[in-house]
């Protein structure tokens, strides 16, 4: 089932996102107009301290206008940097630990419905404390969890961050194939 483009507008240009009504030809022949919501590809991380807490930060976000626990995660910038090193710089910056040991988990798309944002899934290990470096607009704290602890926030509804569920669930399936 193939959906073609017939034409593309730009709507929106921010500074992190871009919004498009496109034209389409759906795969019984009758045209219609989707927005899209065109994002750079990001990151997430998942810190593991030596004793097995993982490493998340309390932000709010103004979206949902709630404060959030999530992983650390950020865009990447392109022409700048891999996905590789942008979650290096994003743990540091976030929670202000440096990984000597960084996995890659896999990858997703965050919401296919109406955007092609990408994250990539990293597992950070062998994490050293170098202080924080947050951006102007982060205020953000570190909070570390044990498993036990996400476990409980995921099944109360207090884990509510897709970006962060998805990349536990990548987490948790590493944990389970590699012993």
């Amino acid at each position: 089932m193939k959906v073609v483009c017939l034409g593309s507008q730009q709507v929106y240009a921010g500074r992190i996102v871009r919004l498009e009504v496109d034209r389409v030809r759906l795969p019984d022949g009758r045209e219609t107009q989707w927005e899209v919501v065109r994002h750079p590809r990001a990151v997430v991380v998942v810190p593991v301290l030596p004793d097995g807490r993982i490493v998340g930060v309390m932000q709010f976000r103004y979206a949902v206008g709630q404060e959030l626990w999530e992983l650390p995660a950020g865009i990447v910038k392109e022409d700048q940097e891999e996905p590789h090193d942008c979650a290096h710089r994003e743990l540091r910056e976030e929670t202000g630990y440096r990984a000597h040991r960084l996995t890659f988990l896999g990858e997703f798309f965050t919401s296919p419905g109406f955007t092609d944002e990408r994250m990539f899934a990293f597992l950070a290990e062998e994490l050293e404390p170098v202080g924080q470096s947050l951006e102007h607009d982060e205020f953000l704290r570190v909070m570390p969890l044990s498993w036990e602890e996400i476990q409980q926030r995921a099944t109360t509804v207090k884990l509510r961050d897709g970006k962060t569920l998805a990349a536990l669930y990548l987490y948790a399936l590493y944990r389970l194939h590699s012993g």
